[in-house]
């Protein structure tokens, strides 16, 4: 079930009704049922999976990972790395790195007869992952007593707003609330999650699915494509990403709302940043905080040489790219971001201006660094990368201008313009900040969002991006 569909929003106004009904002691039970239902929904065999990785992972912490024995900690700690990631790396990774052998193999005269073994990415695979891989850290670490309760912890490993593409969440925030034994129904909960999930619909089905037909219009037709057409693209493709991500994040996180749970913030206007460093402090946060908390501080971060500070933050970023999925084209994409990082460190960049002129330079450079920096995220394989940054190179500005004056009043662009609006009027507060307002501004502005989706939205909504990932 998707949020942006009509069968999700019934389920969720039945789960909802029911869920404040129930006797309080009892809801774990009921979300995790119903976390479990939502699951299924999508690909029955798959659920065995979270199933299996959520009994490991229970198990290995509340009889090893936690234990006072430091063999027994980094036993428990080792299987449950080696459990998680097992998984991970056969449904996602295997087959590229099986190419990657094979084309050794092939450059040695080897003879290669195996057959391809494509399996079916299970949704959210990457995101609950590191959700689990965390807990056992954190527990390992000490940070986190080993949650006892079974159910509980599953509900942790599958709560179905954000199961899918997160927030990725961590065990001190989340299984607290699932433990809180006074929690009521507050109309302001209520109230602001549905204002955050109108939000990130409007995100979604107005901005998202709009500019989807013109990025795939010039990417499944690229032979035909000027440099011009190609930066437009990179442009839309740009905020397509943004909003649709955003947008599952705002939904995710109202729906939760609604039930009385706090789940992380994701995105704080990262198109506003002042370099690629604040981006990333920005964008995707609770993926940046994971790798930079998992990743980065183990390697010791910067407390290393200059060196090996910087080689750190290759590793993250290169890794960051990994995660997104199996294919040069993500390496690449969290390289370029990674020598941008390290470079800003090696002259000293700094992000924290008064100066609005200033800012406004910086924002833009750092937004067509990011711009352009997704085309290798975009691109479908190698060969269609070297075709499209060969003809980048040959644009010229006509090309551009006739590029952006054929679309500049499509309903995807339109979009666009109200969400910057909105993005620089509200800041990092976000769309919430309406509830500080003046009563007759916030009802006219959400009006307004609820009628752009009536008239601009795509009646032909599908998938969220992230659920490729």
């Amino acid at each position: 079930m998707l949020f942006n569909s009509v069968n999700f929003c019934l389920f969720f106004i039945i789960v909802f009704i029911l869920y404040w009904v129930i006797n309080a002691a009892k809801r774990w039970l009921f979300l995790l049922v119903v976390s479990y239902f939502f699951y299924f929904s999508w690909e029955p065999i798959y659920l065995l999976l979270i199933i299996f990785s959520t009994l490991i992972d229970y198990s290995l912490c509340l009889h090893l990972t936690s234990s006072d024995i430091k063999r027994k900690k980094q036993l428990g700690l080792t299987l449950s790395i080696v459990a998680n990631l097992a998984l991970l790396f056969s449904f996602k990774y295997y087959d590229f790195f099986k190419s990657i052998v094979e084309g050794y193999s092939f450059s040695f005269h080897a003879v290669n007869s195996s057959k391809e073994t494509s399996l079916l990415l299970p949704v959210g695979i990457s995101f609950y992952t590191f959700q689990t891989l965390s807990y056992s850290i954190d527990v390992y670490r000490d940070k986190y007593l080993p949650e006892r309760h079974l159910g509980k912890f599953a509900l942790f490993v599958s709560f179905f707003p954000q199961l899918i593409a997160g927030p990725i969440e961590r065990a001190n925030k989340l299984l607290p609330q699932f433990n809180a034994k006074n929690l009521k129904f507050k109309l302001d909960d209520l109230r602001n999650g549905l204002l955050l999930f109108v939000w990130g619909l409007f995100k979604k089905i107005v901005i998202a699915d709009n500019l989807r037909v013109l990025v795939d219009h010039v990417f499944n037709n690229q032979e035909f494509q000027s440099g011009g057409e190609i930066i437009f693209a990179l442009f839309a493709f740009s905020f397509q990403i943004y909003a649709d991500f955003s947008g599952y994040s705002d939904m995710a996180i109202g729906l939760a709302k609604m039930l009385g749970i706090d789940l992380s913030v994701n995105f704080k206007t990262p198109y506003f940043s002042q370099s690629v460093t604040q981006f990333w402090r920005r964008w995707h946060i609770t993926l940046s905080s994971w790798l930079k908390d998992y990743v980065y501080v183990p390697l010791k971060g910067n407390r290393a040489t200059s060196i090996l500070t910087f080689r750190n933050v290759m590793i993250t970023f290169i890794l960051a790219g990994l995660w997104h999925g199996a294919s040069w084209g993500f390496v690449i994409w969290g390289t370029i971001h990674g020598v941008f990082v390290v470079s800003e460190r090696m002259l000293g960049v700094r992000y924290d201006s008064s100066n609005r002129i200033v800012k406004l330079a910086r924002s833009t450079v750092t937004f067509l660094f990011v711009m352009l920096a997704w085309l290798p995220f975009r691109a479908e394989g190698l060969d269609q990368l070297t075709y499209l940054v060969s003809q980048l190179i040959n644009f010229s500005y006509s090309s551009l201008y006739l590029a952006f004056a054929e679309n500049i009043f499509t309903p995807g662009v339109f979009g666009i313009v109200f969400l910057l609006c909105t993005d620089f009027i509200f800041g990092k507060s976000g769309v919430l900040k309406l509830n500080e307002l003046n009563w007759r501004v916030r009802y006219v502005w959400v009006a307004l969002i609820c009628i752009l989706i009536f008239f601009l939205g795509d009646a032909q909504s599908g998938e969220f991006l992230y659920f490729q990932f």
